[in-house]
């Protein structure tokens, strides 16, 4: 059986101890993945401190060549590492194009990065001195990227650190790796030098290696909250820059005056695509008012027109979850929620996909009359559930919303201008859709939430991750006339 090895230094390498890669469409074992720990993390760090040393010297136009040949490979792959993603992830082969796209969206962003990263310069601060400033790279910074996106997040790290002239190294989810090593093959016939991009599979021993290696500079993490505070925590303690994005609770609210056909549709869209397992998933309906009924209506409609089947065959819409364990968190849940008094309106339980019984398949699950309480509602079940909440108006949701621990995204259906104003500057989310139910931001925009969201203050990509990975230095300039008498003070420099 394939074993899938780590990449260190543009070479791949193998360990004894190893972890299975299973099918989710089938249920069965198909690879195994290397697993490293400090012995791996610290022979990535050598090779990326190595090549940093020539890397971050290296021009612009080096750099960005680089990222322009890499984003052209990208999309003359697309087709196989989509399918790649699928055979691990479980989800559709349209879907993991789509996050392919998504990512290749911030390699787009970094090949203009001549224009992101011009500094300033003022003239005559004082007599005969200037100041101007720049940003430098931090040096080797490491990216754990979770098993929902193997391609989109890391994506989202290691263009912006690659092309600001530091060196990465990319630990990914054990349960879906190849995409990682695709990527660092893709990197490597773009040009790209050996050891400014590694690769180290493992589990929780890889984890802290990287967490606590005095080689690396910075860490990026997207994953569950409890992680992304152990992460922080960690790191931090250990001096190094984090950005830690963590888990959320993604509310749409539907207003009565709201195109319902579309609102149900984008909203079963938002809930049921990738089988919910995506952190900006539209996992809460909040009907207001009248809205309710009919909402749902539809989203019954809706929700059993949802075509489950394995991610390869055309026309499917939702594939199998990423394992056995999520398959049965998930159902289990949905059962908890009926104890609880919710309302099972679609039940996606036990369903079994002919030719592929033992997949890791469950359907889409709607529940109604959920309440607050619930643990459908308070916990992120990051599965192929939508909860259904009823308030009598906006205001009464927005609280509902800012009481929520998370604060990744939400929604608003509307056409009313007033509402939508009033929605964006109440809520207390870090990123808003109006009439958009998925509110992912283009790459020159940060992604980030807030609360439980977002561990830190640090976004990523876009500006912010263009700030997280470099440091501003400020020079000030004097050059005198060889022939002029300048007096030092010995009081503190002013302007005069």
């Amino acid at each position: 059986m394939n074993t899938i090895p780590h990449w260190i230094n543009g070479a791949e390498v193998t360990t004894e101890t190893t972890a299975p890669v299973f099918n989710p469409a089938t249920g069965a074992e198909q690879a195994h993945v290397a697993l490293g720990g400090s012995a791996e993390v610290d022979a990535a760090v050598q090779a990326a401190t190595t090549a940093f040393e020539t890397w971050s010297q290296s021009s612009l136009t080096q750099r960005t060549q680089i990222m322009f040949t890499f984003r052209q490979l990208l999309m003359e792959h697309e087709e196989e590492l989509g399918r790649i993603i699928s055979a691990e992830h479980g989800k559709t082969v349209d879907d993991a194009r789509g996050e392919i796209t998504r990512g290749r969206e911030v390699v787009e962003y970094v090949c203009g990065l001549g224009d992101v990263l011009k500094g300033s310069f003022s003239d005559q601060v004082s007599r005969g001195v200037d100041v101007h400033n720049f940003r430098q790279p931090l040096g080797v910074v490491a990216g754990i990227t979770p098993f929902n996106f193997p391609a989109m997040v890391p994506l989202w790290m290691h263009p912006v650190a690659i092309a600001t002239g530091n060196t990465f190294i990319l630990k990914p989810s054990e349960r879906d790796p190849s995409a990682a090593n695709f990527v660092a093959d893709l990197y490597q016939k773009a040009g790209l030098p050996d050891g400014v991009f590694n690769v180290v599979h493992g589990g929780k021993p890889a984890v802290d290696a990287i967490l606590t290696h005095p080689g690396i500079e910075a860490v990026s993490f997207v994953g569950s909250t409890p992680i992304a505070k152990y992460v922080h925590e960690q790191a931090t303690a250990h001096h190094k820059r984090v950005q830690a994005l963590g888990g959320a609770k993604n509310h749409a609210v539907v207003l009565p005056d709201a195109d319902m056909e579309f609102a149900a549709n984008h909203i079963t869209a938002g809930a049921y695509g990738s089988a919910g397992e995506r952190c900006m998933a539209v996992s809460v309906a909040v009907a207001v008012g009248d809205a309710a009924d009919q909402l749902i209506e539809i989203l019954t409609r809706k929700a059993g027109e949802v075509k489950v089947g394995p991610g390869d065959q055309p026309g499917t819409d939702m594939g199998p979850l990423v394992t056995k364990a999520a398959q049965e968190r998930v159902e289990n849940a949905v059962a908890t929620a009926a104890t609880q008094g919710a309302t099972i309106v679609v039940d996606g339980r036990g369903l079994k996909i002919e030719g592929h019984e033992n997949g890791f398949f469950t359907g889409p699950s709607l529940l109604d009359h959920v309440t607050t309480d619930m643990d459908a509602y308070k916990e992120e079940l990051f599965g192929p559930v939508l909860a259904i909440l009823r308030t009598d108006t906006l205001d009464q949701a927005i609280d509902l919303i800012n009481a929520n621990p998370y604060g990744n995204g939400t929604a608003l259906f509307t056409a009313s201008g007033e509402a939508a104003r009033r929605f964006q500057r109440k809520i207390k989310v870090g990123m808003i859709g109006i009439n958009v139910p998925v509110p992912v931001p283009m790459s020159y925009y940060s992604f980030g939430g807030w609360k439980d969201s977002l561990i830190g203050d640090n976004p990523i990509h876009g500006p912010e991750g263009i700030r997280f990975y470099t440091r501003p230095k400020v020079v000030t300039t004097r050059w005198p006339q060889p022939t002029q008498q300048v007096t030092a003070g010995f009081n503190f420099p002013t302007s005069n």
